[in-house]
């Protein structure tokens, strides 16, 4: 997967004298101690991430730490103090102004947290505004924005008018006029944060079903971390202008950069973050392969109470077979035991923590029947708790 947009070293300083402020973060001094000397707000410092292409990828951070101001420099509502921004490996710093208004109608949609409708016009034709300019012509309008709105829903309602919508209705407008210009860039500053809950969690679904049917490089805000965990490939962590870490939710569950990170994700449902195959062990039971092993053998290598996974020449799962089981046994095969529940890596562990109760086994992790791992009911816990250590 290559990279869409690759930022290098930004920095967005507001006041009058941001090179002062650029001289002091160099000396050590931090965004506070540059603001009592110099009148100047460090909004963003020492950025350097890529985003790759077709990725949803989560900004967060608490208010003032400087996540809008990291979209907003995207595509240049706001301008940079120093540093590099690529799309498609093209510095956008360095466009023109035209470069940069063919950039935003070719390649990047915006859609912000106000639904920002105009009442006196419809819902088709708040979906077209940014057709019109472009310079298409109205039929044309009218048909991409029509496929926009049957997109998020709402095609039956294209003559209607914004306050005869609900306010759930209205973002899916805005969204809506984001798409109809077909960006292959989507810059989303806390778009559903002014939403309520139920139609917060729809509005999340709605984009995860489009991303489904065409994949868009996604760059989203949020301060909601349900949020970001649910619809984020990845996630970056900023705190205080500058990005302290990024990753999977896994792996900064698992792994938080520092005591901020930690508390973000502190209590955190981590059977919604983990699937079933970041935590299955390879390792927890001795493997066998059919035809390599004969039942007598490998009860004596499983000793009185052992069990072990059977697997085929290509890796694929083919039972558990216990000292037991292998007793009077004629061959391997004959010694599988029944019942064996066996679940897909990419199943949500949410998922599997009632299967694992019920059953006697451990779970046997597959990817599309070839072995990953087992599952135990003491691994599950062992997860349960890991944010709590």
């Amino acid at each position: 997967m290559s990279d869409k947009l690759v930022v290098e070293d930004l920095y967005k300083i507001f006041g009058p004298r941001p090179h002062r402020a650029l001289e002091l973060m160099e000396q050590g001094l931090d965004k506070d101690a540059i603001f009592a000397r110099t009148g100047n707000t460090v909004g963003v410092r020492e950025a350097s991430f890529s985003i790759r292409e077709g990725e949803v990828f989560v900004i967060m951070g608490l208010s003032g730490s400087g996540k809008s101001t990291m979209v907003r420099m995207f595509n240049r509502l706001i301008e940079p103090t120093a540093g590099h921004l690529y799309v498609n490996g093209e510095d956008i710093t360095r466009m023109s102004r035209r470069q940069l208004i063919d950039l935003r109608r070719r390649d990047m949609s915006m859609v912000f947290q106000s639904f920002a409708l105009l009442p006196h016009k419809t819902v088709i034709e708040n979906a077209s505004l940014g057709l019109d300019v472009s310079g298409f012509d109205r039929a044309r309008q009218q048909e991409r924005a029509l496929q926009a709105l049957e997109a998020v829903g709402l095609g039956a309602h294209a003559n209607s008018y914004p306050d005869e919508l609900s306010g759930g209705m209205q973002q899916r407008v805005g969204l809506a006029r984001a798409l109809a210009t077909d960006p292959t860039i989507l810059l989303m500053d806390e778009a559903f944060s002014a939403l309520d809950p139920l139609i917060r969690t729809e509005m999340q679904d709605e984009l995860m079903r489009l991303q489904e049917q065409r994949s868009r490089t996604v760059v989203f805000i949020s301060h909601d971390l349900d949020e970001a965990m649910r619809i984020g490939d990845r996630i970056a962590i900023m705190q205080g202008g500058q990005v302290v870490q990024i990753g999977t939710p896994q792996e900064i569950v698992s792994n938080p950069a520092n005591d901020y990170v930690r508390s973000f994700f502190y209590g955190v449902d981590v059977s919604q973050v983990y699937s079933a195959g970041d935590i299955a062990r390879h390792d927890a039971m001795p493997l066998l392969q059919t035809g390599q092993a004969d039942a007598a053998g490998a009860r004596q290598q499983l000793g009185a109470d052992g069990c072990a996974v059977l697997l085929d020449e290509g890796a694929r799962f083919r039972g558990l077979v216990s000292a037991r089981s292998l007793t009077d046994a004629a061959d391997l095969d004959a010694a599988r035991i029944d019942g064996i529940d066996t679940v897909e890596a990419s199943t949500a562990m949410s998922d599997v923590l009632g299967r694992a109760a019920a059953s006697d086994w451990p779970l046997v992790v597959v990817e599309d029947g070839r072995f990953i791992g087992t599952l135990s009911q003491r691994d599950l816990l062992q997860t349960l708790d890991r944010t709590h250590q």
